[in-house]
């Protein structure tokens, strides 16, 4: 996936990327401000999570339940100087289960994150709409 988008079209990039990831832990690159916590909500709303989501920012994740009882994790490591803060949280735990890993800011864990994750990268054009291309790393293939 390479293509541009409005915030108008955020419920469908949401849902192409669920629908076209090959692995659950989805990592989000983009500068302060490019809409990936925006983003981050809209697909954690289509896993069909009622409560109001919030970036990590201080607590480093929050945890949601899915009407279907889905654990979907989102990770917010902003603040973090040193990979040993989130070893210390038990990060590999959270990406050895079957469940929804999505990270922002992995590349101050990037000697931690999986390898089989999907880059997903966000950036803003000129004319304000946004784009993302996304990579599925498992696959070695881009959409």
């Amino acid at each position: 996936m390479n293509i541009s988008y409005t915030l108008n079209q955020i419920p469908q990039i949401a849902k192409q990327i669920i629908d076209e990831a090959s692995s659950k832990i989805l990592l989000f690159y983009g500068e302060m401000g490019v809409g990936k916590t925006t983003l981050i909500k809209e697909i954690v709303k289509q896993l069909e999570v009622d409560d109001v989501v919030t970036s990590p920012t201080f607590s480093l994740v929050n945890e949601y339940v899915s009407r279907k009882g889905e654990t979907i994790y989102h990770f917010d490591f902003y603040r973090i100087e040193d990979e040993n803060e989130v070893l210390d949280i038990g990060i590999e735990e959270y990406f050895d289960r079957d469940n929804w890993c999505l990270i922002e800011w992995p590349e101050n864990i990037k000697n931690i994150v999986p390898l089989n994750a999907v880059k997903i990268r966000l950036s803003t054009n000129e004319d304000e709409t946004r784009s993302i291309k996304m990579v599925n790393m498992k696959l070695g293939m881009q959409h």
